[in-house]
């Protein structure tokens, strides 16, 4: 079962490098969390690289502006990987097709069609009506307060046109501040169910964990798994992924687990226990909030 901790520095001294998720750990959707931000200036100062792993559909650049916006300070982290770096580079080697039918807010998601230099001959990606579409490409829904069941319509017919789907980012929720939208993860989710192939590069699927790793050696770190350490408030996207890639974790129970485990300071043990059993998930640490 897993150890309720007080502290990131009680237990990170045998690790050389962490996988931290950033919504409900390092920030709340609006503003920085401090004792999170303190927490990792403290770690990269014992010489601990920081690595921010998020299913953000952003590319890094664009994570990076919103967290100045949200006042974490840019001495919190090293480097950063997203689920929408790894998704675009699937995206522009034709994996859903050329012609795409897009579902998110483009006032927000604009910067995921931008070229990427990594893909040699990239595809000429066209945004067209859902009608003219080879596959979908879903960064969020267009309203993240709506049932995702809205999309029924659009995935029937996607389906029957065996449109694949890339989600950009397998969340299912998110809390910003203190209202709880839906992600692109319950649209990828709706579609799978209904019977639709959906494609996902973020956690807890393997893509993400590997581009944080070339993060890593494009810096000069080659540090194996059993010296990183992966932070995050998601059972099955940071805690699952992390176990698949034989990572030890922290998870953070005060963020989308608070009601489940009765956070306040800290979790409740009877009821982090009973969560974690009908999760099937045992990460190896648990602290209430990063700090």
């Amino acid at each position: 079962m897993t150890q309720i901790v007080q502290s990131l520095s009680e237990i990170s001294e045998p690790y050389k490098a962490l996988f931290v998720d950033l919504w409900g750990c390092v920030h709340d959707g609006v503003r920085a969390i401090p004792s999170a931000v303190a927490a990792l200036q403290d770690y990269r100062k014992t010489g601990g690289i920081v690595v921010l792993v998020t299913n953000s559909p952003k590319p890094r650049a664009g994570v990076a502006v919103q967290l100045d916006k949200f006042g974490v300070a840019r001495d919190v982290w090293d480097t950063i990987a997203t689920s929408g770096d790894s998704a675009r580079a699937a995206m522009f080697t034709g994996a859903v097709g050329r012609k795409v039918y897009f579902m998110g807010e483009w006032e927000r998601d604009e910067e995921f069609f931008q070229p990427i230099e990594v893909i040699e001959n990239p595809v000429d990606i066209e945004i067209v009506p859902l009608e003219e579409a080879e596959g979908i490409v879903c960064c969020g829904p267009n309203d993240p307060m709506a049932d995702p069941d809205v999309n029924r319509p659009v995935f029937l017919y996607a389906k029957q046109k065996g449109m694949k789907l890339l989600c950009a980012n397998p969340d299912i929720v998110v809390d910003r501040g203190d209202h709880r939208e839906w992600c692109a993860g319950a649209l990828a989710g709706l579609y799978t169910e209904m019977g639709g192939e959906s494609l996902y590069f973020g956690k807890p699927h393997p893509p993400i964990y590997d581009l944080a790793r070339r993060r890593l050696l494009a810096d000069g770190h080659d540090i194996p798994d059993n010296r990183i350490l992966a932070i995050g408030d998601g059972i099955q996207t940071d805690i699952k992924g992390a176990s698949g890639e034989d990572i030890d974790s922290l998870f953070i129970s005060g963020g989308l687990a608070r009601d489940d485990t009765n956070t306040t300071d800290q979790p409740e043990k009877k009821a982090l226990e009973a969560f974690l059993t009908r999760e099937m998930q045992s990460p190896t640490y648990t602290i209430g909030a990063l700090r």
